[in-house]
């Protein structure tokens, strides 16, 4: 019986998941950097001309949906099997840990449907990052 006994397999089983938790949390860590990032060099043009809401509205999410591709790359492997679904999980972290946050410092009005709304677009921007991502051959 090739590949040793169920006490060794298990110990294999339990490094990969941790090694996968691992990734998954670089790759958020990655995306709230970039989110960072951008949004202080968003702050400056702001501060430098006169952008309209809309345009605001459409950056912030922008910004957003680049700090979930840029996260996904971090925390997926070319040819990763899981790639979809790390990037999915990503996407949701990364929006519902956003969202509450924003939520709780600005103390704006919480509505579950927009809350719903942004966990739907990360859980999207994220597997379809990890699709394109994680399908890339080796």
């Amino acid at each position: 019986m090739g590949g040793g006994s169920m006490a060794q397999q298990a110990v294999r089983r339990a490094r990969r998941a941790k090694s996968k938790n691992r990734s998954l949390w670089r790759g958020l860590l990655v995306s709230i950097a970039v989110t960072a990032g951008a949004v202080v060099l968003f702050a400056v043009i702001l501060g430098l001309t006169d952008i309209s809401d809309g345009m605001i509205r459409i950056v912030n999410q922008l910004i957003k949906a680049g700090a979930i591709f840029v996260g996904v790359w971090a925390a997926v492997s070319r040819g990763e099997d899981s790639a979809i679904r790390k990037g999915a999980l990503l996407g949701l972290l990364y929006m519902g840990g956003g969202v509450l946050l924003y939520a709780l410092l600005t103390r704006q009005p919480f509505t579950w449907i927009g809350f719903l709304i942004d966990l739907m677009m990360g859980i999207a921007a994220g597997g379809l990052s990890g699709m394109v991502l994680g399908s890339k051959v080796k």
